[in-house]
């Protein structure tokens, strides 16, 4: 039986993860469960699953969570950062799954793999912005670090007993938003239910935001470069509306290996949580019928539009505390946009700006990491 940690449980991937662990009874002990500020949600998952911890970001909620598990003593409340370095760096669970959206995922994730636990990663931020902390300190540890994205689980497992020094490229797939298509011009006054309305996915708010201006295929750009040690140059994205090839590797023979299924995050949370075996997943589940999907389409980004991706291609090569500006402000920028502050476009611009206003610091620590952000979000805050 495998212990699990889940950091982001009342999220999407959180969700679908407990989905899981329902689907296979006998196969996990969920050890610990955290979340933002989802009083409700978090309590029923606590009566469920009866963990040893649960953790809220917030005081004020853990406070009202304490108070309505108070007939339930075997499982301990927590918050803050505190509660999740606790559970993260506790010697009773096998693997740390990080769904939390943001950096506060990589304080947890650190300490995770200094404690020699196994990640399952859906938290992109804490390559991000450390991925030059994260690798060398996985290595060291012996820990595997098991992608969770669709995108990054379908290169892990196309690269499955494949030498790494044959990768030429990697192609990684995306779907190109509710926007695919559209110019600079048609996006001035999209809103924010506009931009909501994702045309294969069911995502959170702010990533389905990400992937309508593209940000998050730039953030994915980053986190492969860490996952699967290349260069930027061997990494190309590719406009899939489909979304039924999840990504490609190309070798250097000119062989290329995919993962192709239909869109259902299930699958790569799944082949996380039991890698390196494959188990049946249930008759109710959907499958890939490729005698009614016929055709499969492929084009290249429009980066003048979608000016985050070349941006975050660029925050990548220069390293240092540059990728989190670019992140930190995307977040804040967002933020503005769901709540009818800023405009779509400003987006990017608001990132731009920012990465061309702040200093960047070649190789950060942590704490120089978490000023980063907070001084990208201060910039983005004054200049909205």
């Amino acid at each position: 039986m495998k212990r699990l940690a889940i950091l982001g449980s009342t999220g999407s991937i959180g969700t679908q993860t407990l989905e899981i662990v329902r689907e296979y009874p006998g196969e996990f002990k969920i050890h610990s469960l955290a979340a933002a500020r989802n009083v409700s949600l978090l309590e029923k998952q606590v009566r469920e699953f009866r963990p040893r911890y649960a953790v809220l970001w917030d005081e004020k909620a853990a406070e009202e969570l304490k108070t309505a598990l108070s007939d339930i003593t075997e499982t301990k409340v927590l918050s803050g950062m505190e509660g999740l370095l606790e559970i993260a760096s506790h010697p009773d669970y096998d693997v740390l799954l990080s769904a939390v959206v943001g950096m506060i995922g990589i304080r947890p994730t650190i300490a995770a793999i200094q404690a020699g636990k196994d990640i399952a990663l859906a938290n992109k931020e804490t390559l991000v912005c450390a991925g030059h902390i994260i690798i060398p300190l996985a290595a060291e540890k012996g820990i595997k670090l098991l992608p969770v994205d669709s995108e990054h689980s379908a290169i892990f497992q196309s690269l499955n007993g494949e030498p790494a020094e044959r990768l030429a490229r990697i192609w990684l797939t995306c779907s190109g938003g509710p926007f695919r298509g559209k110019k600079r011009a048609e996006l001035e006054k999209v809103t924010a239910e506009d931009a909501l309305k994702h045309p294969n996915w069911s995502m959170g708010k702010k990533i389905t935001i990400d992937s309508a201006t593209m940000v998050n295929k730039g953030l994915e750009v980053m986190e492969a470069r860490w996952l699967f040690g290349v260069d930027y140059d061997q990494i190309s994205v590719l406009i899939h509306p489909q979304s039924i090839v999840h990504s490609m590797v190309e070798y250097a023979d000119g062989a290329v290996i995919a993962q192709l299924g239909l869109p259902d995050m299930r699958l790569p949370i799944q082949y996380a949580l039991f890698y390196p075996d494959r188990r049946p997943a249930e008759e109710s589940r959907p499958r890939a019928d490729f005698y009614t999907i016929r055709q499969l389409d492929f084009s290249e980004p429009d980066t003048e539009t979608f000016r985050a991706l070349p941006l975050a291609i660029e925050a990548g090569r220069s390293g240092g505390i540059l990728p989190t500006i670019y992140n930190a402000a995307n977040e804040e920028a967002v933020a503005a946009f769901l709540q009818g502050r800023t405009g779509f476009l400003a987006i990017t611009d608001l990132i731009e700006g920012a990465m061309k206003a702040l200093k960047n610091i070649p190789d950060p620590g942590v704490e120089q990491i978490l000023e980063a952000e907070k001084e990208a979000r201060e910039w983005v805050e004054r200049h909205i």
